[in-house]
Formats: C-alpha cells, sequence, structure tokens
C-alpha cells in the first residue's frame, strides 16, 4: 500500500480509500464487516462514509452504513487502526429538515454521526454537497437560477467554519472537508479561514475518473497550491469503467441494474469513451478497472482514490490497483480518448 500525509492532523492515510456507501443497500452487515476486514488487512487505514447513506437514499435505512461501522469498531476494538471521514449532508429528510451549515445542526449532526460509529472522534468530517446551488452531481453548466439565489439566504461561510473549528476545539473532529464543492467555494472557504485565523479545510471529495477529469480544470491548482487533497469518488463511474456496461449489458444485481439513477455514466459519450478505453486495456493486456483505477491512484492531487465493492473478490481486485503503474504509452492512449471525448459524465 501506499500512504500520503494528511496536513493539520499529521496521518498517514492509504492512497486507496474505503468506500461504504452500498452497505445497508446492496450488501449486509455481515458483508460490510468482511470488506473492513479485508481492507485493513490489505493496509487501507482509510474509510469514508457519511449520515445519509447507504446511497441510493432512503428514509427508512438512512444512518445504517454508519451503525455496521460502529459495529465493527465495538466488535473488533480497532478504532484507533482506522482513519475515519464522514459527512453531514443537507438532505431533506434529516433532522426534521434541520440541515443547514450552522452551529446548532452541525453539532447535531455530529452526535449523531458519533451516536452512530460508536466512536467519540472522526477524522476528517465533510460537508457532503453546498446548502447552495451549483452545478455539481451531473450539472455541468452554472445556471441563471443557481446565479440568483442570494448568499444572503444561506449559512454565512465565517459561521460555518467557526462551528468546525470549535468542533475541532472539542475533540469530536480532527479536521474538516469538502464535498461536490466548487473552485469558488473551496477558494472562499480557503479565503474566510485564513482571514479569520481558523483551521481551513484540508480536503475536497469530488467526482473523478477516465469519465469525468473536470477537477483537472481550476481545482486541480487550488489543491496543490493550497495543499488540500482530492477525495476521488465514484473513479470507476458507479462501475461502468469495469467494462461490465458494455454493449447495453446489465448484468443481475449491478448498481445500474438495479437503480436508474446514475444514468449520467452511460450516456451515449460516456459509452462511446468507455469502449475506447476498453480497447485501451484489452490491447495492453489490463484489467480494465485497474487501468482506470490505477490512473486515478496516479495524479499528483489525488489524496486517497475512493473504491467500493459488493463482495471481496472486487473489493480485492480494487486495491491491487495500487500496484500498476502504467505505461507511458497507456497513458498517452488514454489522453487521445480525453481529447476526443472529453468529460462525458459530469
Amino acid at each position: 500500500m501506499q500512504y500520503q500525509t494528511l496536513p493539520q492532523i499529521d496521518e498517514q492515510v492509504s492512497k486507496i480509500c474505503l468506500g461504504t456507501m452500498t452497505w445497508g443497500q446492496q450488501n449486509t452487515e455481515t458483508e460490510a464487516h468482511a470488506q473492513m476486514d479485508m481492507a485493513l488487512s490489505e493496509g487501507v487505514n482509510f474509510w469514508d462514509t457519511a449520515e445519509m447513506y447507504p446511497s441510493p437514499p432512503d428514509k427508512d435505512k438512512q444512518g445504517d452504513t454508519e451503525r455496521y461501522v460502529g459495529t465493527w469498531f465495538n466488535q473488533t476494538k480497532q478504532r484507533d487502526k482506522v482513519i475515519l471521514a464522514s459527512k453531514m449532508s443537507p438532505m431533506s429528510f434529516l433532522r426534521d429538515g434541520q440541515t443547514r451549515f450552522n452551529a446548532e445542526q452541525i453539532s447535531s449532526a455530529i452526535d449523531s454521526n458519533l451516536e452512530r460509529l460508536q466512536t467519540d472522534y472522526i477524522d476528517i468530517y465533510q460537508l457532503h454537497w453546498p446548502e447552495r446551488q451549483s452545478n455539481y452531481f451531473g450539472q455541468r453548466g452554472y445556471t441563471e437560477d443557481m446565479a440568483a439565489q442570494p448568499l444572503e439566504d444561506l449559512t454565512p461561510f465565517l459561521e460555518t467554519i467557526s462551528a468546525l473549528n470549535d468542533e475541532i476545539k472539542k475533540g469530536r473532529i480532527r479536521a474538516y472537508g469538502l464535498s461536490n464543492d466548487t473552485a469558488w467555494g473551496l477558494m472562499r472557504y480557503l479565503w474566510e479561514a485564513d482571514k479569520n485565523g481558523l483551521k481551513a479545510p484540508i480536503t475536497v471529495q469530488n467526482p473523478y475518473s477516465l469519465l469525468n477529469r473536470l477537477y483537472e480544470v481550476g481545482m486541480a491548482e487550488i489543491a496543490h497550491r493550497s495543499n488540500v487533497g482530492l477525495l476521488a469518488y465514484s473513479p470507476l463511474g458507479f462501475g461502468v469503467l469495469s467494462g461490465k456496461y458494455l454493449d447495453g449489458k446489465r448484468p443481475e444485481g449491478a448498481r445500474l441494474t438495479k437503480y436508474d439513477r446514475f444514468e449520467r455514466y452511460v450516456n451515449e459519450q460516456a459509452q462511446e469513451a468507455t469502449a475506447q478505453y476498453a480497447k485501451i486495456a484489452a490491447d495492453a493486456g489490463l484489467d480494465m478497472a485497474q487501468m482506470a483505477l490505477a490512473f486515478v491512484n496516479s495524479r499528483s492531487f489525488v489524496t486517497s482514490n475512493i473504491i467500493g465493492a459488493t463482495n471481496l473478490e472486487q473489493l480485492k481486485s480494487n486495491i491491487d490497483s495500487i500496484h500498476l503503474t502504467l505505461t507511458t504509452d497507456v497513458l498517452d492512449a488514454i489522453e487521445a480518448v480525453q481529447t476526443r471525448q472529453p468529460n462525458p459524465s459530469p
């Protein structure tokens, strides 16, 4: 396994991060525990979850993913071996709709996170997506409706930052990060924190894959110059970059077979690009999923690559991508596809 040091908390985190959002929908508690056992044995010490999970969101199952992590901590007594990230989500069915990023609601959310996780601290606490409307979750452009939303109607950035800093002082979180945010959002957090002598976010969890490299436009330079690492999610585009959905296939039990809400990864342009990446992998004698993950692993601005799996075989193969170094020829071929078919799945 490869490791990188997180700023502020000075911890070594694995370049591969264990994603958990299928636990409670596609995976049972027993299966989740088996994944945690395997991940830790393979050197994966960084795990990511959220109060909203499992996904797709379900009010009746909300919080089950964190509960599964909590029961594993309780049974194994190995909380100290894991760097744990979780999130507060502005999802309307949470806390009776009290989901603003203000001091009261941040405190309330963390109370519940810690109870479910059976721990007294979270290493990185993330804001799952902004309160404000912006172009995230598959929205390519910034619209007039988004621009019309007054910032005065939202929680002030300084209040959110101050509340998170207070939680750091209490020891309930060690650092904080953003998720599904934009270059403007990240810079505003960094500016407000610096202006007021407060701790700034240390990570951003945004989508990044062969089908979506938009992070490279603007965000990557901020990450480099401001020491804010990318936690790359959906590195396989919900499994599309494994090749299992090529030619219209829908394997039984697979995520896109069960749920149609993630269609952005199988639009016409994405399917064309995926077929080209499949040929690159085949010509090089590579497992397609491992090639896609190895590309993400190789990016200097990526702190950790969040993988997910629904069985142990998938999990082991995904973790093993850390041992794959792509040749110059493969990287050049990947760039050629990106030039012809740029970012088909925003």
